[in-house]
Parts: C-alpha cells; sequence; structure tokens
C-alpha cells in the first residue's frame, strides 16, 4: 500500500475509525477519503454506488457501525441488525464491483458463542448460540464476514475481517444510554467523584472477564493487516474451510470488578463500589485468541492503565461540551 494510495475509511468519526485515521496519517498516508454520515448513508444503497463510482478508493476499511453496550443492543434490535447489516452488503458489494485492491471489515467479538472455549480461536465462528442481548447485532457482523469470505472464493477479492476485542480510548463514545463498559465506567466514576457520592452501583454481579484494547492499538493492527505481504494475506483469504479473520487483543482478561477497581483509582472516586446482581452480566468471558496475529508479527503496545489513563485525560478534555447525566447503567459487553 503505497503513500499515494487512495483509502477510504468508512466511520472516521468513530472510536475506531479515528485511530485509524490517526495511524495511517502518522505513516505518512495522505489520500484519505473522508465522509461523515450526513454526507453519505451507508445504508443507502444508490448513495454507495454513486460514492464508489465517484471515488474509486482502492483501499477500504470498513470502520462505521450503529454500536452500543447490552442496553442499546436489547432496546433497539432491530436498527441494530438493519442498520449494520445494510452497511455491511453495500460496501463490500460496491468494493467488489469497483475493483478494490483490500478491504477490512471491522468485526466484533460478540459475533462468537457465548460459550465458546477460551481463549477464542477464530474457527470457533458459528460453532454455537450467541449471547442473546447483543445477537442482532452479531448476525448483522456475521453477516458480513460470510460476504467478505464469499465474494473471495467466488471473486478472488482480497477483503479480511478483523476480530477486535473490547475497545476504549480517545474519542470514545460516552453516551449514558449507547457507551460500552469503560467509558461507561470513567463518566460513572467521574460524576460521583464531582458530587462527593459516597457509593457507585454498576450492573451485575462484576464476575464477568473482559479483554480490553486501546483503539490506538487496534488501529494499528488494522492497518498492519491491510498492508500484509501478499503471500500471508493469501494464506487468510484463502483457506478454503475457514472465513478469513483475524483476531485482534491482547491476549489477557479480568474480572470487571477488577476494571472497575482500576478505572475508579485512576477517576480518583474513593468511595464504595457496588453491585446490582439482579441485572445481567452478558457472557461469562470473552477472551480472544491472538495466536495467528502474534505468528504474523504484531503485538500491542499501550498497557490497560496507561490507556485508561489517556482515555480519563481525553474524557475530561472534552468534558464540557457534554450534559451531566444523573444516573448511568453499566453492564459489560
Amino acid at each position: 500500500m503505497n503513500l499515494n494510495a487512495k483509502i477510504y475509511v468508512a466511520g472516521h468519526t468513530g472510536l475506531v475509525g479515528s485511530a485509524i485515521v490517526r495511524r495511517l496519517k502518522v505513516l505518512g498516508y495522505q489520500n484519505l477519503v473522508l465522509r461523515t454520515r450526513a454526507e453519505l448513508d451507508l445504508t443507502d444503497q444508490r448513495a454507495v454506488q454513486s460514492f464508489f463510482s465517484d471515488q474509486q478508493p482502492e483501499y477500504v476499511f470498513l470502520a462505521a457501525a450503529k454500536v452500543g453496550g447490552i442496553l442499546a443492543n436489547k432496546t433497539f434490535p432491530a436498527e441494530f441488525l438493519l442498520k449494520n447489516l445494510s452497511m455491511a452488503t453495500n460496501v463490500i458489494h460496491e468494493a467488489h464491483r469497483h475493483g478494490v485492491k483490500r478491504l477490512l471489515f471491522l468485526g466484533s467479538s460478540c459475533v462468537y458463542p457465548k460459550y465458546a472455549s477460551q481463549p477464542i480461536e477464530e474457527r470457533a465462528l458459528l460453532t454455537g448460540p450467541l449471547e442473546p442481548t447483543n445477537r442482532p447485532y452479531a448476525l448483522a457482523k456475521i453477516a458480513g464476514i460470510e460476504m467478505c469470505w464469499s465474494y473471495n472464493r467466488q471473486y478472488q477479492t482480497n477483503f479480511l475481517a478483523a476480530m477486535p476485542t473490547n475497545l476504549y480510548g480517545l474519542n470514545d463514545n460516552y453516551d449514558p444510554e449507547l457507551s460500552h463498559v469503560i467509558p461507561a465506567l470513567i463518566r460513572k466514576f467521574h460524576e460521583a467523584k464531582l458530587s462527593s457520592a459516597k457509593e457507585v452501583l454498576i450492573w451485575g454481579t462484576g464476575t464477568p472477564r473482559r479483554e480490553f484494547l486501546d483503539s490506538d492499538d487496534a488501529a494499528d493492527a488494522c492497518v498492519f493487516l491491510i498492508k500484509l505481504p501478499p503471500e500471508a494475506l493469501s494464506r487468510i483469504v484463502r483457506a478454503p474451510d475457514v472465513a478469513p479473520i483475524v483476531n485482534i487483543g491482547c491476549g489477557e482478561d479480568l474480572e470487571i470488578s477488577q476494571l472497575a477497581a482500576l478505572t475508579a483509582e485512576i477517576v480518583g472516586f474513593r468511595g464504595k463500589i457496588a453491585y446490582d446482581a439482579s441485572k445481567p452480566d452478558g457472557t461469562p468471558r470473552k477472551l480472544l485468541s491472538v495466536t495467528l496475529l502474534d505468528s504474523l508479527g504484531w503485538k500491542p503496545q499501550i498497557s490497560l492503565r496507561k490507556g485508561l489513563e489517556r482515555a480519563y485525560q481525553d474524557f475530561c478534555n472534552c468534558a464540557g461540551q457534554r450534559s451531566e447525566s444523573a444516573s448511568l447503567n453499566l453492564m459489560p459487553r
């Protein structure tokens, strides 16, 4: 991927997309095609067709998605299914029609079965039932993976699917109804500190285990994957019996209660952390196997503590732009 290559980053204003743009610019890529949701609705088939015909990108990062935690997934299942399915269908198909050299589709670790063996290998896809609370979102992402695999087989495209673990970092979503566990915890503890609250209540038991990766590390892995040498890429996208998936993670996890304690420490909340066991926990454990990614030569660089410190500083820098919220539901995804 030469420095003059025309690269389209779909979802460049989001957590992962913005990190991919930052990483590409650091590496010297300047010919980036970026469109906001208002400028290009990826669920609009005709609009996507017109965009690809006009711009003719050579490489595509499909990081656009409707995302959220358990509460958002339970509240808006139809939107999560329809919008994510439409975006994947439109972009992947037009990438094929217009001869895109390589495409990287951003999936999610929730595509794997709820009770998959740990750590979860890429081969675990479609080997068991999904976590019910985010099944519509997961099914849309699985369809995107299957599209990449099908187009690779039928049309010899080079479409790769990256399955990142739970991500957090700069430019995260701190909305009280839509945020994932880390931004939710950061906001919850920050507001509790400001109000001198003595206790913070978190949904669930605190016992589920989760793996977390800074979005800048995830972006570095995505750029690394789309730039793989042809022979390495071919082994993945031409595999006859395995979907073209590469897990992106750090290979380590911790309990939500441990994460909450660490986040509270970094934010500076000194009160009690309580758990509402009547609320759902989600999948008991979700740790990705990173054996394949490791064998390709990539490793993360940002520790969880360092990443949380950066994320909290980013939250504080933008705090004036956010409205205060009196309550927040926290659940791991």
